[in-house]
């Protein structure tokens, strides 16, 4: 068992979390009508991620994302700081439109792809896409579920939405790419030659890929549940690809691990909801309408998303902030622009790390962290602000 914990942590952490999961599912502590509730909510969630992580897989292997990757670096100009910066304005306009998921699965293979192209350390792209996909993914209702949940409760469309989202969301896209470039100021200068076009193996599997991703990204706005879309694109590929290179298809295009904790957290907080052990941290996050209440919303929701996972905080915490749309902005303040110290506190960010492990990319969870914990030690409460001066 030492052995196990040694050589598969993550393994062994994903398994107890499981385990307690179906203990509370199955002994009862979970009332099967709260299960099915939770279940209505959150598994067209978790579809959407398996589908469009396939579609990602698939597209990465059909050439498709070596192309875009490629396109970009040509369009910067050689300049490594301007490759950079255009890899985290398209990281901020797919979270924005396409939510924070297809950033952290689509837009991660992209930005490595085009690091590892000219040379350059690849770590400064990937942090910037999945702290992008989450503090990004506060400005539009479609950027990331918790915003949908909330609209619900706030009222009003997407325009209501951003006339409050805007300022806060603002100070989380632009604070963090500060302290990035500020940390990683060695690594985005100089220059590099455009890499050359890539090998593509079977030309017809890369068109058939970008008509797919292009027909797939819009509806992705236009249709409320997302996961139909997604899974009809998947199978396209997924028939496609059986047909031209059946060896690609293989279990592992699925992201067992990060879906497999996130549905064990939800279950776990749908358990304390029932029990009504959230009492005590309903109170620690009601703090009122004020600058300094706002604040400490905000920081409770951060502080729970990071132990807990950004959804499961979400839900656990709504019914303190329900009463006031602006109580409720600061909620996503906190469980979105927060969610950067802890690996599992989104699921974006497990989501991107299994798409950089697989690409070969590695950064510690320490140096992550604590990376992590700077910016949203700085972004929480200068968003939060932005948010109770307009009001």
């Amino acid at each position: 068992m030492r052995g196990a914990m040694r050589d598969h942590p993550g393994a062994v952490a994903t398994s107890v979390l499981v385990l307690l999961a179906a203990v509370c599912a199955v002994g009862g502590l979970l009332p099967s009508a709260d299960l099915a509730a939770l279940a209505e909510r959150v598994l067209p969630v978790l579809g959407f991620v398996a589908a469009i992580t396939v579609v990602a897989e698939l597209a990465l292997e059909a050439g498709l994302l070596d192309v875009i990757a490629r396109g970009i670096a040509v369009a910067s100009g050689g300049r490594t700081v301007a490759l950079w910066a255009a890899s985290c304005a398209l990281a901020v306009v797919c979270t924005a439109f396409f939510s924070l998921d297809t950033t952290a699965v689509i837009m991660t293979p992209v930005v490595v792809l085009m690091a590892q192209g000219i040379g350059a350390p690849p770590i400064p792209f990937a942090l910037a896409t999945v702290w992008l996909a989450n503090t990004a993914s506060l400005l539009l209702p479609i950027s990331n579920l918790t915003n949908l949940l909330a609209r619900q409760a706030m009222g009003g469309g997407t325009l209501a939405f951003l006339a409050r989202s805007a300022a806060p969301a603002a100070v989380a896209i632009v604070v963090p790419l500060l302290i990035l470039a500020l940390v990683f100021r060695r690594d985005l200068t100089g220059r590099f030659a455009a890499p050359p076009p890539p090998t593509v193996e079977d030309r017809t599997l890369l068109h058939l890929s970008a008509v797919v991703v292009l027909v797939l990204l819009p509806l992705l706005v236009v249709i409320h549940q997302a996961w139909i879309p997604a899974t009809g694109a998947a199978l396209v590929l997924l028939i496609a690809v059986a047909v031209r290179r059946p060896a690609v298809i293989r279990a592992r295009l699925l992201p067992w691990q990060p879906l497999a904790i996130a549905l064990a957290l939800f279950v776990l907080v749908g358990t304390v909801h029932a029990q009504g052990l959230d009492a005590p941290l309903l109170r620690a996050a009601d703090g009122g309408t004020g600058p300094l209440g706002l604040l400490r919303t905000a920081a409770a929701a951060a502080v729970s998303a990071n132990v807990l996972d950004n959804l499961p905080a979400f839900l656990l915490l709504e019914p303190a902030a329900a009463d006031d749309p602006r109580s409720l902005m600061a909620l996503l303040i906190g469980v979105n622009a927060g969610v950067l110290v802890t690996p599992w506190a989104s699921l974006a960010t497990l989501l991107w790390h299994h798409r950089i492990a697989d690409m070969g990319v590695r950064i510690s969870w320490g140096r992550f962290m604590a990376l992590g914990a700077l910016a949203v030690v700085v972004t929480v409460p200068l968003a939060t602000l932005a948010l109770a001066l307009v009001g």
